[in-house]
């Protein structure tokens, strides 16, 4: 009998990925998959391949996680996609055992609710480890991974950004700013990288044309992106991830430069995401 890992699966191809990496390790995999979140393709890959179970809950069933992988025999577990944090303020009904540790919470924010999500599976036998246990591969390295580097102009952007970034980052607020000429434009809150960008595309539109003297701009308009971790970044959870999607939402706002923290982002598929990047003429950083 295979051992078996926890796999609690929120949206997007993170948790098809960390799938992927965990059988090629030889393990069987137990998907609590999310009803609120989790591609419903899950059912699919279960139905393929015998060593992955799917069972489906909805996200205030905290109770229900911990029996479903005591009763599976899941002594490790990871966390793998996003849960959108506006879930927490839905219309989700938490059982008892998640509705005394939200009661607990000095705050609510993402490291506070899954550190102490941690806690109590960890009290049930239940260790969370590094959602990048599998997945080191995918993690950014360092350097320019674009055709093109970023210009003068862009890395002045990239340093102004991250010391913005890692600023809100340290109060976890999010992750992503996005800056036009040293002036921060947008900051990510609830909403996630991508909408944060089309936030900041819709804002410049609506600045109009730039005014100009002598032919040229008094602000460059182009966008900068910069994505970072929190500075004391628990792996188990909320890792940086950029996808192709995050390339495309850049290009129809208008940015022209993503910058990533190396060794602390998931780059996934990241021939798509230089290909979609070099298409779109953004430079793409690491460091």
């Amino acid at each position: 009998m295979l051992p078996s890992l926890g796999l609690i699966a929120g949206n997007g191809r993170f948790p098809f990925l960390l799938l992927d990496a965990a059988r090629a390790h030889g393990l069987a995999v137990v998907v609590a998959a999310i009803k609120e979140e989790t591609d419903p393709e899950i059912d699919a890959r279960a139905a393929a391949d015998p060593a992955i179970r799917v069972h489906w809950m909805s996200l205030g069933e905290l109770s229900r996680l911990i029996e479903t992988f005591q009763a599976e025999g899941v002594s490790r577990a990871v966390m793998a996609g996003q849960v959108k944090h506006t879930q927490i303020f839905s219309s989700i009904r938490p059982d008892w055992r998640l509705a005394k540790l939200l009661l607990n919470l000095r705050t609510r924010n993402t490291d506070m609710l899954l550190g102490a999500v941690a806690k109590v599976l960890a009290d049930e036998g239940i260790e969370l480890i590094s959602s990048t246990h599998y997945l080191e591969p995918l993690l950014a390295k360092p350097g320019v991974l674009t055709r093109r580097a970023p210009s003068e102009d862009e890395l002045k952007d990239v340093a102004y950004g991250r010391t913005v970034a890692r600023g809100i980052a340290g109060y976890d607020l999010g992750q992503t700013v996005v800056i036009a000429a040293q002036a921060c434009v947008a900051v990510e809150a609830m909403e996630g990288t991508d909408a944060t960008i089309e936030r900041a595309g819709a804002l410049m539109r609506r600045l109009g044309p730039p005014e100009e003297a002598g032919g040229a701009p008094m602000l460059r308009r182009a966008l900068t992106v910069v994505k970072v971790a929190k500075p004391a970044q628990d792996m188990r959870f909320d890792v940086p991830v950029i996808g192709v999607a995050t390339i495309d939402a850049m290009a129809r706002a208008g940015a022209t430069c993503l910058a990533v923290e190396a060794g602390r982002t998931l780059l996934f598929d990241l021939d798509a995401i230089v290909a979609a990047a070099d298409q779109a003429g953004i430079a793409v950083l690491a460091g």
